[in-house]
């Protein structure tokens, strides 16, 4: 009797815990989060004199793999350290989603990078990744005019500048 009600419970158990699942999957909401910079440098990549972009505007896009259709779409705008967190509702499995840069608060920096205008996020549940915030790269803009100190900053990174290059 009692070996009866332990498998009982045990059974119990198991669809509670699949029941759970169901609603979680179908209520599915992520973050996604990033940040926003300006490339003072005009190198396409983060460097230490990069600096944040405080109040720039980001757009979430999501569009069918298919027919190119926006599924969905949303803003979201940086803070004093230019990141940004953007909430999703549901799982987008069969779409190819993107952060994109859509505005800069600098007049000095607001030409968007050629590489890093844009970041690709996978947004499904169905990834095995458990936690809800995705990560996307860093994206942003350049200024007009790469600032003193660059030189000094490639040759930490161990670029050679291309007027000097040794053969």
């Amino acid at each position: 009797m009692a070996k009866a009600s332990v498998v009982t419970l045990i059974s119990l158990a198991i669809c509670l815990s699949s029941l759970l699942g169901l609603a979680y999957a179908a209520g599915d909401t992520f973050f996604v989060e990033g940040k926003v910079y300006c490339d003072t440098c005009r190198l396409e990549f983060e460097t230490r004199l990069s600096e944040p972009i405080k109040g720039a505007t980001v757009k979430l896009e999501c569009r069918n793999r298919t027919t190119e259709s926006i599924t969905y779409t949303r803003e979201a705008m940086a803070n004093d350290l230019g990141k940004y967190s953007i909430p999703v509702e549901g799982d987008h499995e069969e779409e190819i989603c993107e952060v994109i840069v859509v505005k800069s608060t600098r007049d000095d920096c607001n030409e968007p990078m050629e590489s890093w205008s844009r970041a690709r996020v996978v947004l499904t549940s169905k990834d095995g990744v458990v936690e809800p915030t995705r990560y996307a790269n860093g994206i942003g803009y350049m200024k007009k005019e790469a600032v003193a100190g660059c030189a000094e900053v490639l040759k930490e990174l161990g670029f050679d500048p291309l007027n000097q290059q040794t053969p």
